[in-house]
This record gives structure tokens, C-alpha cells and sequence, in this order.
């Protein structure tokens, strides 16, 4: 692995250093061996420093888990050649209990899961990875939609009914944390499919959770198979850190058909390799600290689809410190003139670009004149062949490193904690009104003074930034207004545009991202020149929020359609989704985050057509405003 830092000022090779001086790896390695002979309690925070990097310390300063798993599993597999052959026996037993018991061959896989329990999968589908074996669906919303669209594609690509599909689904629900309620709910709606159609569904559904977790409670009542999520036996990996080693990245690969001797192997980094992630994150701690905080990732075309793993993996890693935050700059072309210039001391811009001997890289021209122009960059040469699964071991490194020397903790996730306990109020004073829409907080939405209505189809509300709002204007002017006012004074330095329902899976979905993926360019790269996300809710909240939540300086517009899909027949409606919804706001808000919510009538065409007019109308506002 080579790597080339530009215009490295200030200069990060004294920040290497330390990693040397301090033999950051064998202290590393010595730590993770001591709290796997002797246990937890034999391991003191104040005595070693990486303690409070890498493991859950709670209120009384005892350590409760260790999270140095990420790094362990690979340490582990090079003295343990059989973890390939044995994680391809464990899934011949799962094809024999549905050929056994349903007479069937598996077709299909279901992941139902969250944020790390499921980003590796998507970007192992959008790589090409699962091109083979059973077709892969991940299956991590709350919305029916999402559901609903990928049982019409499995029985519309197999030309099978409903029943002969469900027996050849493998099903697998996965939650890293004790309260991860997504996939309880996802399994239960598909248990309740499966028991409509008269399958018996325990062949059919594996889960991997934490002992004792709502998920474990659910699934374990209900006879289904429990699968070690670690192949050593042990639980100290975050879900964000369970690829590209635990079971929950190796099943998805090994039903593929992927050679997994070939993918453990190329975890096994060396130490000049793993030092090379650490002069990474020296040079990007260095640029962070200097204000350049937001990373262009640019990436060769066949892996452009693990941008958005890499994303999560150091957003939600490092997004906890509201002084000195890292953005992972994804989805958008490499553009200059959405740049702020060299010059300019609100540049806040660094190019990291990744490339691999013999593989079309990134746009050559561009980071070239990115680089004449004056932008820091750092690229990654990789050799021929690199597997997947070392550039996410490197990154892992990289992520730590870069927890190292800002003395955070890499694999907590406090946000996503604050927005998911929010959710369940919320659903419980649902379920006492007698649905979500005569829930308080529904009510508190849709009463709302800081509301404006644009041509009957589009609805945004700005209660928590109606300080920043003027007293009149059409809904694209207020927006506009927000927009720049908040800019303006620097509180907004990057923007999301998340949309709480299916993107993946339904056609009408796919063409709000569409409309979502316009507004981002017109509106905020280009008239704004900051960075913007465009994603789903609540996959989002489990995957990079703890950056939004956390360091802030976002300005954070969520979506939802007032119509949703139900799947009667599994008793399956949007009542958890829509709290999840008002759940972001208000955690958003708790934290002083500036948000604003736009309803939609629906996301038909004609809905769509005026959402795209309200974008363009705020774009229009915005030309020439002071920022």
C-alpha cells in the first residue's frame, strides 16, 4: 500500500510519530489478550488509555465490553485456517433444514437489520459481490414499502406463489445493540406470513444478537436458530465493526459463492500496512484540525458502492465531539465550482482518493486539477487484486487511529441510543391514543404555528428553527431564508436530505431519491457549496447521525409521505415508521440541531413534480443571498 499526502500542512508526521513512539500496535494487541485471559475486571481505565478508545466503560468506571473485536477476529483467523470451511458447513445445514423440511432450494436471502447490521451488505450487492447464489434483499426499514417490494420482486423473478417463495427465503435478523427494535419488527411481520401461508418458518429464520437483547427475546420464544455472530465466540464487535469478519458479513459472501480463505486472508495486514493508515489519520486529524473536516471520498468505479460503508464506518465512529468533527463527502462528482476556493478561510474541503493498480480509478483529470488548485489530498494506492475486505480492515485502522489521537471513543454510539429511546415513547403514547396520528406529538406536528403549504402537496414545518425563519413568505422562501440565514452564520456547514421510507425497492420511492439527489446538487452543492447526504430513514439514524447529532453544524431536512403502504395480511402498517420520524426531530432538537420536516401527500408523479418545483423556488431564493 503506498500512500501520497499533498499539500500536507500543517504537517502530520509528527502525529505519525506518536504511533511509533507509543508502539500503539503491540500495546494494542497486549490489551485485547489481557481482557480475553483475565477478563474485564481486571482491566483498570485510568492505567491504559486505550481502554476508553476501544471498550464501554460505565458510570462507576468498570469496563463492561471490550470493542477491540474489529481488529481480534482477524489476529484470531490467522491461527485458525478452518473459519472459511467452517462458516460454508453451517450454511449447507441451513439449505438441508429447508430442503428437509419445505422440499425447496434456496432462492432468496432476507437481512433484516440496521445501520452496521446491514450497510456491508448493501455494499456488498452494490460491488457485485452477491451477483451470485441467492438473490440478497436487505431488508432495514420500518416502512411496509420496503417489505412489501421485495416480496413482489422474489415472486415476480421466480414466477412462484407467495407460500413456495417464503420456503425458499432464508431469513436472517441481526441487531447489535440490546434495543434494536427494526428487526423484531420485520421478523415478526414475516413470521406472521409465513404462519398465514401454513410454512413453518423455524427452518427458515436465523438471528445473531446480543444474549438477552429484544431481538434474542423475540426470536428465541419463537424457536428459531440463534447463530454466534463471532466466529472465536466472542461479542466484542460493534455492528458497524461486523464486517468484514464476523458471521454477519461471512454468510451473505459464503452463499455467494466468494472464496472466504481468499477474503479472511486479506485482513491480514502487516504492520507497515496498518501504519499506513495511521499516517492517514494523522494527515486527516491534521487537516480536521486545521477546519478541513470534510473528505471527498473518491473511489475506483468497481468499488464506488463502498463509499457509503465508509461513511458510516468513521461518522458514526468519530461524530461524537462537537469541537472537531470528520465528514465523509460522498455521492457527489468531483466539481470545483461547488468548492469554496484555497483561498477562501471557509475552505473546508480534503481529497481522499483510492486507487487500485490495474483498475479504472477515480476521475484521474479532476484530482489533478484539484490538486494544481491547491486542495490537501491524500491518495491510497492499493496493489493489483486487493480484496474488498483489506480496504475495510484499512479503514477500521484508519478510523482508530484517528480516535487515538483525539481521545475518543471509536465504538460507542450515543446518539443513535438518544433517537431510539425517543422512538419508543413515542410508540407507546401511540398505542394508548389508538394510533400514531392521535399520538401528542403527531398532533404537536400537525398543529403547528411554523408551517407553510406549498400548492397543496407539499407541507414544511420549521418549529425548531423558527428563529431563523421571516415573518411571511411562501414555504420555498422560508426554506430559502433558513437555509441561508443559518449558512450565513456558520452554523451550517453541511446539509441532509433524508427521506423516511423505502428508496431501494419501490418504484415510487426511487423516483423521490431522484428528485432528492436534484435538489442536492441545485440547491446546496451548488448554490450553498457544502456537502449534502441523501438518504433513508431511519437506516440513517442507525449509521451516521452520531456526526449530525452529535458535532452539529447541520442543517437537517426530513421527509415522509402522508400515504404509506400497509401489507394487510401481515397486519404490517407505517404506525413505528412514522414515530421514528418525529423521534429524529426531536432528538435533533435536544441537541440544539437545526431540522425542518417537509410532508408529502403522497410520492406520485404529480406530488413529486411540485416537490421538484419547491426546490427549484428555493434555489431561485437563495441566488445571490449573502453567505
Amino acid at each position: 500500500m503506498r500512500l501520497a499526502l499533498i499539500h500536507d500542512d500543517p504537517p502530520s508526521e509528527p502525529l505519525f510519530r506518536r504511533f511509533e513512539n507509543d508502539d500503539v500496535l503491540a500495546r494494542l494487541k497486549a490489551l485485547d489478550s489481557r481482557a480475553r485471559r483475565k477478563g474485564l475486571q481486571a482491566l483498570h481505565p485510568k492505567k491504559n488509555g486505550l481502554i476508553s478508545i476501544g471498550m464501554e466503560i460505565n458510570s462507576r468506571g468498570r469496563v463492561t465490553k471490550n470493542g477491540y473485536g474489529v481488529f481480534h477476529l482477524s489476529w484470531w483467523a490467522q491461527q485458525h485456517s478452518e473459519c472459511g470451511d467452517t462458516v460454508l458447513g453451517e450454511l449447507e445445514q441451513a439449505r438441508q433444514r429447508i430442503r428437509q423440511r419445505h422440499n425447496a432450494r434456496l432462492r432468496f436471502l432476507i437481512w433484516a437489520g440496521m445501520g452496521g447490521s446491514a450497510e456491508d451488505k448493501h455494499m456488498y450487492n452494490a460491488v457485485g459481490l452477491l451477483n451470485k447464489g441467492p438473490r440478497c434483499y436487505v431488508l432495514d426499514s420500518t416502512d411496509p414499502a420496503k417489505l412489501k417490494y421485495i416480496l413482489a420482486d422474489m415472486t415476480r423473478r421466480s414466477g412462484l406463489p407467495v407460500a413456495d417463495v417464503l420456503r425458499s427465503t432464508l431469513v436472517v435478523g441481526m441487531a447489535m445493540g440490546m434495543t434494536s427494535y427494526e428487526p423484531v419488527v420485520n421478523l415478526e411481520k414475516l413470521a406472521v406470513l409465513y404462519d398465514r401461508h401454513g410454512v413453518d418458518s423455524r427452518p427458515n429464520i436465523l438471528y445473531m444478537t446480543l444474549p438477552d437483547s429484544l431481538l434474542d427475546q423475540f426470536a428465541g420464544k419463537r424457536g428459531y436458530t440463534k447463530i454466534e455472530l463471532q466466529p472465536d465466540g466472542g461479542n466484542s464487535t460493534a455492528g458497524r465493526h461486523s464486517g468484514p469478519l464476523t458471521r454477519g458479513s461471512l454468510y451473505p459472501l459464503g452463499l455467494a459463492g466468494v472464496d472466504l480463505r481468499s477474503w479472511i486472508e486479506g485482513t491480514f495486514l502487516t504492520k507497515e500496512q496498518i501504519h499506513t493508515a495511521w499516517r492517514l489519520a494523522a494527515f486527516l486529524h491534521a487537516q480536521g484540525a486545521a477546519g478541513r473536516d470534510k473528505v471527498t471520498l473518491a473511489l475506483p468505479k468497481a468499488w464506488e458502492g463502498a463509499a457509503l460503508w465508509t461513511k458510516q464506518d468513521f461518522e458514526e465512529s468519530l461524530g461524537k465531539s462537537e469541537e472537531l468533527g470528520i465528514k465523509i463527502v460522498i455521492g457527489e462528482k468531483l466539481k470545483l465550482a461547488n468548492y469554496r476556493s484555497r483561498r477562501d478561510p471557509r475552505q473546508d474541503r480534503v481529497l481522499l482518493a483510492v486507487q487500485v493498480q490495474g483498475w479504472p480509478g477515480p476521475e484521474a483529470a479532476k484530482l489533478l486539477a484539484a490538486r494544481r488548485a491547491g486542495y490537501p489530498m491524500a491518495s491510497l494506492t492499493l496493489p493489483k487484486d486487493t480484496p474488498l475486505s483489506a480496504y475495510m480492515q484499512f479503514m477500521h485502522y484508519t478510523v482508530f487511529g484517528l480516535g487515538w489521537l483525539r481521545e475518543m471513543n471509536f465504538v460507542t454510539q450515543p446518539a443513535v441510543e438518544l433517537y431510539k429511546s425517543i422512538t419508543g415513547k413515542i410508540h407507546a403514547d401511540a398505542r394508548k391514543a389508538g394510533g400514531i396520528e392521535k399520538s401528542r406529538e403527531w398532533i404537536r406536528l400537525r398543529n403547528s404555528p411554523h408551517q407553510a403549504r406549498y400548492r397543496h402537496g407539499v407541507t414544511l414545518y420549521y418549529d425548531h428553527v423558527a428563529a431563523r425563519a421571516p415573518a411571511a413568505g411562501g414555504a420555498p422562501a422560508i426554506y430559502a431564508s433558513i437555509l441561508a440565514a443559518l449558512a450565513a452564520r456558520g452554523e451550517s456547514e453541511y446539509a441532509e436530505l433524508t427521506f423516511f421510507g423505502d428508496t431501494r425497492y419501490s418504484p415510487r420511492g426511487r423516483a423521490l431519491r431522484r428528485s432528492l439527489d436534484r435538489a442536492a446538487e441545485l440547491v446546496f452543492r451548488s448554490r450553498l457549496k457544502m456537502p449534502v447526504d441523501v438518504y433513508e430513514g431511519p437506516a440513517m439514524n442507525h449509521s451516521y447521525h452520531e456526526m449530525i447529532i452529535g458535532h452539529g453544524r447541520a442543517i437537517s431536512t426530513v421527509i415522509i409521505s402522508e400515504k404509506m403502504e400497509t401489507i394487510p395480511e401481515a397486519g404490517y402498517t407505517a404506525e413505528y415508521h412514522k414515530a421514528q420520524f418525529l423521534a429524529t426531530q426531536m432528538a435533533l432538537a435536544e441537541r440544539g440541531r437545526a431540522v425542518v420536516a417537509i410532508v408529502l401527500r403522497d410520492i406520485e408523479e404529480n406530488t413529486l413534480g411540485t416537490l421538484d418545483e419547491f426546490f427549484r423556488q428555493a434555489a431561485a431564493h437563495l441566488r445571490g443571498a449573502k453567505l
